[in-house]
């Protein structure tokens, strides 16, 4: 019964989310990242901002990025996470994981964005940010 809550809880989470921003075209759809900077420098990212963003993510990765069993991994720790680049993680959380992905776990699809197509690149730079400053 719990576990069917918490799957509700993040389902109502993650719908709330995908609801919110507005309708202009900086939403980060489009393949690739723009994350970097004029010169070729990479963009950084606010992880206090992030961490306000974060609630789309901690449907399934916890608040504190600690996972939760059957629905998202835990951040902290990660080596996928930390052998990827700030873009690289950007492209990735734009893509989203299905569940026909070979290295797909949880058997549960990790949504583009996030499940919230209202973030931007630098949303999800901000939440990258954030992910790295949990260890």
């Amino acid at each position: 019964m719990t576990k069917k809550l918490i799957i509700l809880g993040a389902a109502l989470i993650l719908a709330v989310a995908a609801c919110g921003g507005d309708d202009s075209d900086d939403n980060g759809g489009g393949g690739g990242s723009d994350t970097t900077v004029a010169g070729g420098d990479e963009a950084t990212g606010d992880a206090a901002k992030g961490e306000e963003l974060f609630v789309t993510c901690a449907a399934c990765h916890g608040p504190a990025g600690e996972g939760i069993e059957g629905l998202g991994k835990p951040m902290p720790g990660s080596a996928f996470i930390a052998g990827l680049s700030d873009d690289e993680l950007v492209v990735f959380i734009k893509e989203g994981r299905g569940t026909s992905d070979p290295e797909n776990t949880t058997g549960v699809d990790m949504p583009a964005n996030g499940g919230n197509p209202a973030l931007s690149d630098q949303d999800l730079l901000d939440i990258v940010a954030f992910i790295r400053s949990l260890g």
